[in-house]
């Protein structure tokens, strides 16, 4: 594993915006992008159940990083062959479980800000969960076939899904501190117009964001979901999906837009927080990688404000 392993993006990752315009339009009545589970089958089962409490058809689209937690066997199955049955896109985690070596380890391509103590774990986490994923031959295969992005449209609404930014699938350009620097207006105009969407949703960063992006007359959104499978917030233990649907449902959000006449929501996802604990323990006790860098979060949630997580990018002007 080379010194810059976790660090890097690799080339293979970078596809572009404009890739987003070419993408093959699903349409959907309500949409459901569900970011970083992170092997956590309590809040798969309580996102199935949402998914069953709606009065219309749900689309469920796993926007990757779904696996990372579940390294035993069962988990790692039991996961897969459930997500695999909806419509996914690879993840960082996915997309480096195939690959043969780990010079890119974990394929997160951690900022600057992020300590090395940190990437380092994650690349001994993702190198046990890969050990796990090398016994699933068919898995492997599933994963290696899933594209980096999808395209949706729900009523009026153009969706794109990433996993990471509209450029790259390990991208951190729809991190919150990123998009509310004056510098990044310029390329989220861009990339929107690029795209040829109204929604961006993402993942990967691990926090919830929604920033409103004023284009002229038009208002578009960037919403990421942070991670479905872990805390957000320092309020509550609760993961975050994101709804995108004509009709509000039956769920309460935490917070919530509407672009073209379209609800865009972060929806709670309240697993079994004491299954959750102990399925977590049975792989990662005290002393492991994961829960040095996690089981702090799990048990107590973030250091960052639900209230931080909304906010306006007034008017950017595209480049050039």
């Amino acid at each position: 594993m080379n010194d810059e392993a976790g660090r890097t993006c690799p080339i293979r990752y970078r596809y572009g915006a404009g890739a987003l315009a070419r993408a093959q339009t699903m349409d959907a009545e309500i949409l459901y992008v569900i970011g970083g589970l992170y092997g956590n089958l309590p809040a798969l089962n309580a996102i199935e159940a949402m998914a069953r409490a709606e009065s219309g058809p749900v689309t469920l689209c796993f926007n990757g990083d779904f696996n990372w937690f579940n390294v035993d066997d069962q988990s790692f199955g039991e996961i897969n062959r459930r997500v695999l049955a909806h419509q996914a896109i690879v993840g960082n985690v996915e997309a480096e479980l195939g690959v043969a070596g780990s010079e890119d380890g974990c394929g997160c391509a951690y900022p600057e800000s992020v300590d090395e103590a940190v990437v380092q774990r994650s690349n001994r986490i993702h190198a046990r969960l890969k050990a796990t994923a090398a016994r699933f031959p068919e898995i492997l295969d599933a994963l290696a076939s899933m594209p980096m992005y999808a395209r949706y449209r729900v009523g009026d609404c153009r969706i794109g899904v990433v996993h990471g930014d509209a450029d790259s699938l390990s991208g951190w350009l729809f991190d919150a501190s990123e998009m509310d620097r004056p510098a990044a207006r310029p390329w989220l105009a861009k990339v929107f117009d690029q795209a040829q969407v109204d929604v961006f949703a993402s993942t990967h960063t691990c926090l919830a964001a929604m920033r409103k992006i004023r284009l002229g007359r038009d208002n578009a959104v960037v919403v990421n979901n942070g991670a479905a499978g872990m805390p957000n917030f320092d309020s509550g233990t609760f993961g975050i999906i994101t709804r995108i649907s004509a009709r509000p449902g039956p769920h309460r959000p935490c917070y919530g837009t509407q672009v073209r006449g379209v609800h865009v929501e972060a929806l709670p996802v309240e697993y079994d927080q004491s299954k959750w604990r102990l399925d977590f323990l049975r792989n990662w006790p005290e002393g492991s990688d994961a829960h040095q860098s996690y089981f702090d979060r799990i048990s107590n949630g973030t250091r960052s404000a639900l209230s931080n997580a909304v906010g306006d990018v007034d008017d950017p002007q595209p480049e050039g």
